[in-house]
């Protein structure tokens, strides 16, 4: 089996998402999870043609949506220090509640839809 050259801060898998608002998703995803911004190109001076975002060593690339490429969300699972506090983080800042943190077999866990399409399993191991 060959080994895999893959560029710094990359995974050989990786979510792409196609949003409305990517910029204020880079900024929900700072602001709760903790994000750092890796890249961000332009396409017009208001509309992000890539950009890419790493949570705790985990990169997740893109774009706002376009009419030729329309919204693509996703369900992701993220573990981060304390649930309850990025749960309560990801209301503050318009995420609506689809379960509220509980103990779960595999750890503490709580579900949120973000203001822009997405899922969230926010879980922290206990």
């Amino acid at each position: 089996m060959a080994t895999l050259n893959l560029p710094l801060h990359y995974q050989a898998v990786m979510s792409y998402l196609i949003i409305e608002h990517a910029a204020g998703f880079i900024d929900f995803t700072k602001d709760v999870l903790g994000a750092t911004e890796q890249n961000r190109t332009m396409r017009d001076e208001n509309t992000i043609m890539h950009a890419e975002i790493n949570i705790h060593g985990s990169t997740i690339m893109l774009a706002d949506s376009t009419d030729t490429y329309p919204p693509q969300h996703a369900g992701m699972f993220v573990y981060v220090e304390n649930c309850d506090q990025a749960y309560q983080k990801a209301l503050e800042k318009g995420a609506e509640s689809i379960m509220p943190p509980a103990d779960q077999p595999y750890g503490r866990s709580a579900g949120v839809k973000d203001p822009f399409g997405n899922t969230w399993w926010i879980t922290h191991t206990i």
